[in-house]
């Protein structure tokens, strides 16, 4: 079977061309001037201002999520279904393809009204009422055999030449003058009337803002989504917008109530050569809008075929199957033009509108609420180029719902009703897609996290396949002695993980040093505990530091989730101390944990001077972990002036190839350092990886080095010695390779 991703040549124009032209459609030449009649100038601006409320919060979703996932053909729908889990995200996928489908023949429609002019002389000179049909039924047809024969690049092309005839039209338009101008008296028309009649009207209108995502859904043909999709849609959403506030603006003051609200086509009455103009912008801009939307829709049900989202086999083969080296999806479209030609044949402009507003909000609330649980939830693997912010993505969530329920309260139980048992059937008989948990177990473990720490604070003493976080255990006598241990605790625990430190009070348990430890605790949360802290403080009783680290690496995180590393910490200059630790590192690797041992230095910490990594040979499994804490530590706010320079040790022969490696790695994982930050050495047999690190990173702020067990087995403590002169140090040893998503 072939993909969608066989071949991709678009670039930023045709996504911005495709929403713009579809934007500026049929409700803009057939409604906005009756809105404007019936609701006045403050009640269509109302229309603009909360649809775009909704709207451009889902445009910056969709740029967000289309910069940080590799976006395929599908569009929106992939954006969902990578993201909610293929079984909801082909439950709101099939919503999404229905009001895509449906569009198609709500522009048709809107295509034969640009006709107006002929029917009424049909009426007046044969007295013949002819139907809409005998125009939108060949327009269909037409249509279709243009898209089926000449693919994806026609109907581009045949964007670029609307958008002429959209600006010819428009233009014309803002430069007409009428006597309504030339009297002077526009108050009438600067009101808000029929407030009973907004949401009506709003419904009606909305259609008109949803063009905006048209220009996705050509993902699967684009050079670069992560980079067109972005452009496209918010430079056309804003442009779209601006262009609306001035149309209703121009229509205040060249018509009176009465005379927008009596014509579909008030725009003629305005434009110069209007009767000739309007009706042909209206044509251009409808008949765009429905390749536009004739090219999206198939290429959604392909996506959804190609994800087997369909109970029959047979069918997902045959809607998945496509034409040509760039998979034009053939019978897909076959379908859409069916499920429009049906519409066609029954609906009329205000009633499909309306059903395709509510499909609509469907979709945009999902792309919202995946977003808001995406910045909720701060995955370490949520590293988009383009950045909202959560409160944009709510409000867009929130706003949609509403809308929905102001609209039409029954349609909004009936669809989500659908919806809800369409999922189930689909979850039924794809019992082995998950999904739906991965982006809310993130929103949880967030919740869960700051529930535990708000009851911390407030001294509240009642009690394979996952992405990794860091989930850490410091244990150590020092606690009030040694403060940038707890410093490194934060670090690491910041916004992507979890972090517990357990000072260690040597003891049996008993009522006495249980008051003790109470104590300890209340004493730690007042001198380390800020607003922003996010390390979780207890204290272990335990007669010895073996039996200390035994009772922690077997006891639960309070977070939810299982501790997976050790944080060992010493003085530079307390060489007893590492004697301890290397006594204790074999039985913390016997739990699977990875182990990391701080070296204080002892001097404050250089943040500006930022976080060296260095990659030996010995660091196959280590190598992943060093880089992801390294940037999981920069996150934090002590480091924003800091930065990641990562250092690669290697044979003189396999320099291109490492500096290769590191290079893919850095983009695959998307990771926010330059390649000057990255630097191979040669390994000279003179000089000593200990040597080269001294020199190169003696004044880092931070530096992450790897050690293997076997090292510590064989040399003991001179793994950790030799760096007196360097800042602090971080030595990490894995217990797996991790992956860089």
């Amino acid at each position: 079977m072939s993909t969608l991703t066989d071949k991709k040549g678009f670039g930023t124009a045709p996504v911005f061309f495709t929403a713009i032209s579809t934007i500026l459609g049929a409700i803009l030449f057939l409604r906005f001037g009756m809105a404007v009649g019936n609701l006045g100038f403050y009640g269509a601006l109302g229309i603009i201002i909360l649809g775009h409320m909704i709207t451009i919060p889902t445009a910056l979703a969709i740029s967000e999520i289309a910069t940080n996932k590799r976006v395929e053909g599908g569009g929106e729908y992939f954006i969902i279904s990578r993201s909610f889990g293929l079984n909801i995200g082909a439950t709101i996928g099939m919503a999404l393809y229905f009001s895509q489908a449906i569009s198609v023949a709500f522009y048709v429609i809107a295509f034969t009204e640009a006709f107006e002019p002929f029917f009424n002389w049909m009426l007046s000179s044969f007295d013949i009422a002819l139907p809409r049909q005998v125009i939108s039924v060949p327009a269909i047809l037409i249509l279709a055999y243009i898209v089926l024969q000449k693919g994806s690049d026609m109907g581009v092309k045949t964007l670029y030449v609307v958008v002429a005839v959209l600006f010819i039209s428009l233009t014309l338009f803002f430069v007409g003058r009428t006597y309504f101008f030339e009297a002077g008296d526009y108050s009438q028309n600067f009101v808000f009337n029929n407030r009973n009649q907004f949401f009506v009207w709003f419904a009606i209108c909305f259609p008109a803002f949803t063009g905006m995502t048209a220009g996705v859904g050509l993902s699967g043909d684009l050079k670069n989504p992560t980079k067109s999709i972005p452009r496209g849609t918010m430079w056309g959403t804003i442009c779209g917008m601006l262009i609306y506030i001035f149309i209703i603006y121009k229509f205040s003051i060249s018509l009176t109530p009465e005379e927008m609200s009596s014509s579909q086509l008030a725009m003629a009455n305005v434009a110069v050569l209007g009767a000739i103009i309007i009706p042909l912008g209206l044509g251009a801009s409808t008949i765009s809008s429905a390749i536009g939307s004739v090219l999206v829709a198939p290429r959604t049900i392909q996506a959804l075929a190609v994800d087997k989202s369909f109970p029959s086999v047979a069918l997902n083969r045959w809607l998945a199957k496509g034409k040509g080296e760039t998979n034009e999806p053939y019978n897909a479209t076959l379908i859409t033009i069916a499920i429009a030609l049906v519409f066609v044949l029954m609906g009329e402009v205000d009633f499909v509108a309306q059903i395709i507003s509510m499909f609509f909000m469907i979709t945009y609330g999902s792309l919202c609420l995946i977003s808001f649980l995406n910045h909720f939830g701060a995955s370490p693997s949520y590293r988009p180029q383009f950045k909202s912010h959560w409160a944009i993505s709510l409000i867009g969530f929130l706003l949609s719902m509403w809308v929905m329920f102001k609209i039409n309260a029954a349609y909004t139980i009936a669809a989500y009703v659908v919806i809800t048992l369409l999922y189930l059937y689909l979850n039924y008989i794809h019992k082995e897609r998950g999904g739906l948990q991965k982006i809310f177990l993130g929103a949880l473990f967030q919740l869960s996290r700051r529930i535990q720490l708000y009851m911390q604070k407030h001294r509240s003493y009642e009690t394979d396949d996952e992405e990794w976080r860091p989930s850490a255990i410091c244990i150590s006598s020092n606690s009030f002695k040694h403060s940038k241990v707890f410093d490194l605790m934060k670090w690491i625990s910041y916004k992507h993980g979890f972090g517990t430190y357990f000072h260690f009070l040597k003891g049996y348990y008993s009522k006495n040093t249980t008051t003790e430890a109470k104590q300890i605790v209340d004493k730690l949360i007042d001198e380390h505990h800020d607003q922003e802290s996010s390390l979780y403080v207890d204290c272990m009783i335990s007669p010895s530091y073996t039996t200390a680290i035994a009772q922690a690496i077997q006891s639960p995180s309070i977070s939810g989730m299982e501790n997976n590393m050790i944080v060992f910490e010493y003085r530079r200059n307390e060489a007893e101390a590492i004697e301890a630790i290397l006594d204790n590192i074999s039985l913390t690797r016997a739990g699977d944990y990875d182990v990391c041992v701080f070296s204080d230095a002892n001097k404050n910490t250089h943040f500006k001077n930022g976080i060296h990594i260095w990659i030996r040979s010995i660091d196959i499994l280590n190598a992943n972990l060093m880089i992801l804490l390294g940037f999981i530590i920069l996150s934090h706010p002590d480091w924003k002036k800091g930065f990641v320079k990562i250092f690669s040790i290697c044979d003189k022969e396999d320099v291109a190839t490492t500096r290769k490696q590191l290079q893919e790695l850095v983009q695959t994982g998307r990771l926010p350092i330059t390649l000057s930050n990255i630097e191979i050495i040669a390994q000279e047999e003179d000089k000593s990886s200990k040597s080269l690190i001294k020199d190169k990173s003696s004044n880092a702020g931070l530096t992450i080095i790897g050690f293997r067990e076997e090292q510590t087995k064989h040399s003991g403590s001179e793994v950790f010695e030799g760096f007196d002169d360097m800042g602090d140090i971080l030595f990490v040893n894995a217990n797996r390779q991790q992956t860089i998503e």
